[in-house]
């Protein structure tokens, strides 16, 4: 049985990140093998979590996938692991606002896992008493098993922290100075991630692991942690096309959102998964019959990836399924803030200062390479960047209040990121149809033109 606990916050910048990556590296240091989670559709955490656990880091989002999902996809994660640790979103009840689900206390309750509250405890004294017995009461079904107190500034103030907590019941297992700060560097969505990061990222989760260790009682976590349901794995029951469609898949520092269960997926479908660098690699994989573009940041490597005109050129003649999604999405348009990118879709997309950020009940508009006409799903978008169409094309999704991408006869984009694991049979469909392709046609890996023709053009917008 997997041991498991979740680390959770009162609210949002508590130190959560800190705390839950500096312990999976810890535990890990001291023998366990760690499974690493993350709450909600974050792709720059589980990044941190890879380096801290040694195992790819998840995602948790019963919005997403469902509630009878969570289970299942957290005992796939955690195989060959003797304890997970779960880092929660946003402050412990803090879940979609109009029904609180999807929130760290609601995944807590799915995995019957205790919760260890992280507190920022600046500006703290014996109140704290009465903040711990809020989040302690407010919803009894959650198990609060702990307190670590964060940003403590003395003795004293830690001796008066730890009556508080005593006053309420709760143990303190962990308690991080002040003076003992990580730092890790943050742009417009948040924490630079660690595929950009580097040897750096290293560094910085050999620092919090370092603080954990030195301020958490690494004994205590294990032994609360241990119990909790045993759930069935979630397995990819896909049946494999023939032949092992190659399919290409973005990543590299400009291409490093996705969830670990997309590849997989391809995989389970008979699909041979090849990552390429748009930011190096210059041509497309042999006999590549498919293409995935995850999220990312394209938009701070704008100039490095029109710069790779050979790749653009791959990607623009490419008679292959194509699946992009956000980042994606911008390195198919036209242009990305000026800068030429692959010209598959007539479009145009720019920065902005505005974030666009949300879950999105969304219906599909047409059949595609992924998805039926009319098939429902929840998705999220994540992005400050927008894109302008330069002709009325019919989007990928529709939702109440909105729509966003494009649909062609090979081309499924949009802003919005759907879970895999919610939607197999569409990565099924996918490498179906990217084994007709591989069969149908030669396939087109790359082209010394930097230009798409108009002919070109034309059949490739939407």
């Amino acid at each position: 049985m997997v041991g498991r606990v979740v680390i959770a916050a009162p609210a949002s910048g508590s130190g959560k990140t800190v705390v839950a990556t500096g312990l999976m590296a810890a535990l890990r240091r001291a023998g366990h093998v760690v499974a690493p989670f993350k709450v909600g559709p974050d792709y720059i955490d589980p990044g941190y979590h890879t380096l801290a656990a040694g195992r790819p880091g998840r995602n948790l989002d019963p919005v997403l996938v469902g509630e009878s999902l969570v289970g299942p996809l957290f005992a796939h994660g955690c195989a060959g692991a003797d304890i997970a640790v779960v880092e929660g979103v946003m402050g412990l009840f803090d879940g979609r606002v109009d029904n609180g689900v999807g929130s760290t206390a609601h995944v807590a309750e799915l995995l019957g896992a205790p919760v260890l509250l992280v507190v920022d405890t600046r500006g703290h004294s014996t109140s704290l008493a009465a903040l711990l017995h809020g989040f302690r009461t407010w919803k009894p079904e959650v198990r609060l098993a702990g307190v670590i107190l964060n940003q403590v500034g003395s003795d004293r103030h830690e001796a008066v922290l730890r009556n508080a907590c005593a006053d309420v019941g709760l143990d303190v297992v962990g308690v991080l100075r002040r003076h003992a700060p990580v730092e890790v560097p943050s742009r417009h969505l948040g924490l630079v991630t660690a595929a950009e990061h580097g040897a750096a990222a290293v560094r910085a989760v050999d620092a919090m692991a370092e603080l954990v260790a030195g301020g958490v009682d690494l004994a205590a976590v294990a032994a609360l942690a241990r119990g909790g349901p045993e759930f069935t794995p979630w397995t990819p029951e896909l049946t494999p096309v023939p032949g092992r469609p190659v399919v290409a898949i973005a990543g590299g520092p400009a291409f490093t959102f996705g969830y670990a269960e997309h590849a997989e997926l391809l995989r389970a479908a008979g699909a041979a998964v090849v990552v390429v660098d748009p930011l190096r690699d210059t041509v497309l994989p042999a006999d590549t019959a498919g293409i995935v573009l995850p999220g990312g940041f394209p938009e701070q490597y704008a100039s490095e990836l029109s710069a790779n005109t050979e790749l653009r050129q791959a990607v623009a003649n490419a008679r292959v399924p194509v699946h992009a999604e956000c980042a994606g999405l911008l390195y198919l348009a036209r242009s990305l803030d000026g800068h030429p990118m692959c010209g598959v879709l007539d479009a145009h997309a720019t920065m902005t200062d505005r974030l666009t950020l949300g879950y999105r009940d969304v219906v599909a508009t047409a059949d595609s390479v992924l998805y039926q006409e009319g098939t429902r799903l929840t998705g999220h978008e994540f992005h400050r960047t927008t894109i302008t169409p330069t002709h009325g094309e019919p989007p990928a999704w529709r939702w109440r209040t909105g729509s966003d991408g494009f649909v062609t006869d090979r081309v499924h984009a949009s802003y919005v990121h759907i879970h895999p694991a919610a939607a197999p049979t569409a990565i099924a469909r996918f490498v179906e149809r990217c084994s007709n392709a591989a069969n149908a046609t030669p396939i087109v890996t790359h082209n010394t033109a930097c230009v798409p023709s108009e002919a070109s053009r034309k059949s490739h917008s939407v």
